[in-house]
C-alpha cells in the first residue's frame, strides 16, 4: 500500500483502528437492556444542540443579516423534524445502533434522498442537515474521549509496539498522542504538509499518510511496518521482510545517536557564518524539549492548540498567561516567539463564535476568515491574548508574531488593539516589557509588498507551508492534488529570495518557521539566499545542524542567482552542488 511519506524512519507493530475524523464515527452494537439509555444519549445531544443554537441566535448583534437569525431558526426546526430525530431513534430502536452509527446512518439516508431532488435551493437543503447531524456529533463526542478507540490499544497489542490506523487525525487530536503508545501511524488523506504530518514530525514517528482504503484494508492487530522514508505499508509482511525492516531500524537508532552528540554545538559553517536554530512548539513542556535537542531559542509557538479540545470554551487570560509564562520561563533567557491564534481552514475550534457562524459555509475555509482577520472580527478575545502575552513578557524575552498579515487595515487593526492591550495593563499596575512585533510572511501579497511591511514590523518569520499553498493554488492537505504541492518551484523560490533579501537589507531579523526550515533538502539553497535563522521541530534540528556545520555559505551563494534562473531549480542546484 502506497501513500505519502511526512515522517522519516521505520515503525513496526501492531495495528490500532480509530474512529477520529468528523464523519468516521464509532460503529458498534448495543444490548436490548442499553436502548432507551442510548435514545437517551441522543435526546441529550438533541438538547444541547438546541441550547447552543438559541444562545447563539440570542446573541446575535443588531446589526447581524436577518438571513443569520433565519438559517439559526432553519438548524433549531431540523434539530426536532421526525425525519431526522424521529427516524434516527427507530434506528436505535430497531437496529440496535449505537446513537452515534444510528446518527450517521439516518443523515446519509436523508442526504441521498435531498441529491434525488430537482429543485436546486431544496438539493442544497442538504448541507444543513449535514451540520446539525455534525453539532449533535460533537456534542455526543464531548461525553467519552477525544478520540474513541474501537477498543483499547493494550487490549490488541499486549506488549507489542502498536501503530496508528485513521481515515485522518486532525491537529488538535494529534496532540494527544505525544508520549503516548504509539509508534508510527498511517492515515486515508493529508498531504505531506497537512497539520497532521507536520505534529507526526514534531513527535518524531515515522507516518503515511494519503494511504486512500488503509483504514478500511486493515484490519485490527494486523502487524504493519510503515516505511516513511518511502510512503509504503506493509501488512503482515513475511519473517524475511520483517527482519529487514528492523535492522532499518536499528541502523536509524544508531544515526539518531550520532546526531544527539552535535546538540550543544554551536551552529556555524565552514566559512564562519553563525546560524540560528530556533525551535517549534506547541505546548509549553515542548520547551524542554527544545533546550534538550539544542534550539537557541522559540521560533514559533503556536497558540492555538491552547484554544483547541476544549468543549466549546475559550481559553480565559489567565490561563493563557500560564501558559505563555512556563513556556518563557523554561526557556531560561532565550527569546520566545509567541504566535497569535492561528484558527480556521484545517485548524477549527470546537464551537462557532457568532463570526465564524456567519462564515460556516465558506466554500474554502483556507481563504476564509482565519488567523488574523478571525482575530480582529473578535476584539475582546484578541486583546484578552495580546494581555496574557504582554503579561509573560514580564519574564523573559517574548516575541509577538502575527499570522497572515496581508493589509495595511489589518497592520493598523493591530497596533490599535495592542496599544489598547497595553494601555489596559498600564491602567491595571500590571507589569510587562515591550516586545518586537513580527509578521508572518505567508500570502503572495504580503511577500511583495515587504517595503510596506518593514516600516511597521521589527522582525519577519516566512511560513511556507502557506506560502507555497497560496502562490500555487494548492489544497496542502488535499492528496489529489498533493504530487503539484512544489517548494522548488521558481515563483515560490523567487518570493524566498525577495523576502530574505529585503529583510537582511533593512537590516531586519527573517526567519523561515515552516516546514522547509526543517527539510534537510533545503537547507544548503536557504542558506544560499542568505537565510540565518530556521525555526522547526525540535526532532528536525539534530540533521539540520549537521548539514550547516558541513556548509560553505559563500560558495553556496555564488550558485543562487543561476538556480533562480532555472526552469528546473531542483536539477539545476543539485547539478551545481555536484560540480
Amino acid at each position: 500500500m502506497f501513500g505519502l511519506p511526512v515522517s522519516r524512519g521505520v515503525a513496526i507493530g501492531r495495528a490500532v483502528l480509530v474512529a477520529s475524523s468528523r464523519v468516521d464515527v464509532a460503529h458498534y452494537y448495543i444490548e436490548p437492556d442499553r436502548v432507551q439509555a442510548e435514545v437517551g444519549r441522543l435526546r441529550h445531544a438533541r438538547d444541547t444542540v438546541a441550547e447552543e443554537l438559541s444562545i447563539l441566535k440570542r446573541d446575535l448583534p443588531a446589526e447581524a443579516p436577518h438571513e443569520l437569525a433565519a438559517l439559526l431558526d432553519v438548524h433549531l426546526m431540523l434539530l426536532h423534524d421526525e425525519m431526522l430525530a424521529g427516524a434516527t431513534k427507530q434506528w436505535i430502536e430497531t437496529r440496535h445502533y449505537n446513537a452515534e452509527w444510528a446518527l450517521s446512518a439516518q443523515t446519509e439516508v436523508l442526504a441521498r434522498q435531498f441529491d434525488d431532488m430537482e429543485d436546486e435551493y431544496l438539493r442544497e437543503r442538504k448541507a444543513d442537515i449535514e451540520q446539525v447531524a455534525e453539532r449533535m456529533l460533537r456534542a455526543m463526542a464531548k461525553e467519552g474521549p477525544l478520540l474513541p478507540l474501537r477498543g483499547h490499544p493494550r487490549d490488541f497489542g499486549g506488549e507489542d509496539p502498536l501503530v496508528l490506523v485513521a481515515n485522518d487525525i486532525a491537529p488538535a487530536d494529534m496532540i494527544q498522542f505525544k508520549g503516548s503508545v504509539f509508534t508510527g501511524f498511517v492515515t486515508d488523506v493529508g498531504g505531506k504538509t497537512s497539520h497532521t504530518a507536520i505534529v507526526a514530525r514534531s513527535m518524531d514517528i515515522p507516518a503515511v499518510v494519503g494511504a486512500r482504503e488503509a483504514s478500511r484494508l486493515i484490519r485490527q492487530d494486523d502487524w504493519l511496518i510503515i516505511d516513511g522514508d518511502a510512503g509504503v505499508v506493509l501488512i503482515n509482511p513475511s519473517p524475511i521482510v520483517l527482519e529487514e525492516y528492523r535492522f532499518r531500524q536499528r541502523q536509524s537508532e544508531l544515526e539518531r545517536a550520532r546526531l544527539d552528540r552535535l546538540r550543544h554545538r554551536p551552529s556555524v559553517t565552514l566559512d564562519g557564518q553563525s546560524v540560528e536554530l530556533l525551535a517549534n512548539i506547541e505546548l509549553p513542556a515542548d520547551s524542554a524539549i527544545a533546550l534538550e535537542t539544542g534550539a537557541v531559542g522559540v521560533g514559533l509557538f503556536r497558540t492555538e492548540f491552547l484554544f483547541m479540545t476544549r468543549n466549546g470554551e475559550l481559553p480565559g487570560e489567565d490561563e493563557q498567561y500560564e501558559a505563555y509564562r512556563s513556556a518563557v520561563e523554561a526557556m531560561k533567557g532565550l527569546p520566545v516567539t509567541i504566535r497569535t491564534v492561528d484558527v480556521g481552514a484545517d485548524k477549527p475550534l470546537d464551537r462557532l463564535t457568532v463570526s465564524e457562524l456567519k462564515h460556516e459555509h465558506a466554500l474554502n475555509p483556507a481563504l476564509g476568515l482565519r488567523a488574523i482577520r478571525w482575530s480582529l472580527s473578535e476584539p475582546a478575545m484578541f486583546r484578552q491574548q495580546l494581555r496574557a502575552i504582554l503579561r509573560a513578557s514580564a519574564h523573559g524575552k517574548v516575541r509577538l508574531l502575527i499570522p497572515m498579515v496581508a493589509h495595511l487595515s489589518e497592520i493598523r487593526g493591530t497596533m490599535d488593539a495592542l496599544g489598547r492591550a497595553k494601555q489596559q495593563l498600564i491602567d491595571a499596575g500590571t507589569p510587562f516589557n515591550d516586545v518586537e512585533l513580527g509578521a508572518m510572511i505567508e500570502i503572495p501579497a504580503a511577500a511583495m509588498t515587504m517595503p510596506m511591511l518593514l516600516r511597521h514590523f521589527d522582525f519577519f518569520s516566512i511560513g511556507t507551508n502557506d506560502l507555497i499553498q497560496y502562490t500555487l493554488a494548492i489544497d496542502r492537505a488535499d492528496e489529489a492534488v498533493a504530487h503539484l504541492y512544489e517548494p522548488w518551484h521558481p515563483a515560490v523560490l523567487r518570493l524566498l529570495s525577495d523576502v530574505i533579501g529585503a529583510a537582511n537589507k533593512a537590516g531586519k531579523h527573517v526567519s523561515v518557521c515552516g516546514e522547509m526550515a526543517g527539510d534537510v533538502e533545503f537547507t544548503e539553497l536557504l542558506l544560499a539566499l542568505g537565510l540565518r535563522s530556521f525555526s522547526m521541530h525540535p526532532a528536525q534540528l539534530p540533521s539540520v545542524k549537521q548539514r550547516i556545520l558541513r556548509a560553505d555559505a559563500a560558495r553556496l551563494a555564488r550558485y543562487a542567482s543561476a538556480v533562480m534562473e532555472a526552469d528546473e531549480p531542483a536539477k539545476a542546484w543539485k547539478a551545481a552542488l555536484a560540480g
